[in-house]
């Protein structure tokens, strides 16, 4: 049963960063793990790639053989895919029978996880054949340093998750940069949790600019808190502490934690509440504030590596 997550994101938000760092730091623990590069617009891939969409078509043919700009020759390079899955499958195979773990690097058009369909029928053609996977959709935490902005986000991030309907978990990435971007209006765990939008709403309506769309802000804020499904994790990709806890938050939503529980017989449901996203959140906060001060913070690894580990070496793992 092959393991994976599909990374998603508006451009800019760090996917490729994100998919190099999480490939090394995976192999580092042991875990065999692939890269699938499903942008044809991705020419410069700082990873070792395994399979790549450009062997099966490219964004430059595609716009040159039908005149094509540069967003329509992305959709019709996915459209493609979606109908040759047979490639995919077969370049897929030989990994998946090997016990591969797989990280699918997606494009940054965010029309094909809130529009177009592609994305979504490759998704369920994969989960057909017992891939069990999880949707990281990474947003550049410099949206938190204006509300609108940070609204824009939300309903962007609920829009993908009614989408595509998959496990999913929304990060805010480059947190270490944030501390660069101003202050913030209120501290991070509000953001991550996203909690009570109408002091984010009053903050909005402050401006100028947004006051004439008061209405439809109080209406997309409602929106989103009537779903209640969007919260977010934090991820500084050079932090070996960061990207081991939100590790655990994906292995926990693709289902890869459950494959070889803890040692000890710990429960199922133990292993689901072994994870505290406000603390984490917490965590991240006091790395910002120390970035801000210009203090440092010395990262403790040995727990959340030693969880890690023992997911990657336990037994019983569900084949």
């Amino acid at each position: 049963m092959p393991f994976g997550q599909l990374v998603i994101g508006p451009p800019g938000s760090g996917k490729t960063t994100y998919c190099r760092g999480v490939q090394q730091f995976l192999n580092a623990l042991g875990r065999k793990t692939i890269v699938v590069n499903l942008d044809p617009a991705n020419d410069n891939m700082p990873y070792e790639c395994a399979v790549n969409i450009e062997d099966l078509i490219t964004l430059e043919d595609a716009m040159d053989t039908y005149q094509l700009g540069p967003n329509g020759g992305m959709v019709y390079c996915i459209e493609y895919l979606e109908k040759n899955m047979e490639w995919l499958m077969g370049q897929l195979k030989t990994y998946a029978d090997g016990g591969y773990y797989f990280i699918f690097d997606c494009p940054g058009q965010v029309e094909l996880y809130t529009h177009n369909q592609s994305i979504k029928t490759v998704v369920q053609r994969l989960e057909k054949q017992n891939y069990r996977l999880a949707c990281v959709h990474l947003v550049d935490s410099s949206y938190c340093t204006e509300a609108s902005r940070f609204i824009s986000v939300l309903l962007l991030s609920l829009t993908t998750m009614s989408m595509l309907e998959m496990p999913h978990v929304n990060v805010l990435s480059k947190i270490d940069l944030l501390e660069q971007m101003g202050e913030l209006d209120f501290s991070l765990e509000y953001y991550t949790s996203v909690m009570d939008l109408d002091y984010l709403l009053f903050h909005l309506n402050e401006r100028e600019p947004s006051r004439r769309f008061s209405e439809l802000n109080k209406v997309v804020c409602g929106l989103v808190e009537d779903y209640s499904l969007v919260g977010f994790s934090t991820l500084c990709i050079s932090d070996k502490h960061s990207v081991a806890s939100l590790l655990k938050e994906i292995d926990k939503a693709n289902g890869y934690i459950f494959g070889a529980l803890t040692e000890g017989n710990e429960s199922i449901l133990m292993a689901a509440n072994s994870t505290d996203l406000l603390s984490e959140a917490r965590d991240a906060q006091m790395r910002y504030e120390a970035l801000k001060g210009g203090g440092s913070r010395a990262s403790s690894l040995d727990s959340e590596l030693a969880k890690l580990k023992i997911v990657e070496h336990g037994q019983g793992r569900a084949e």
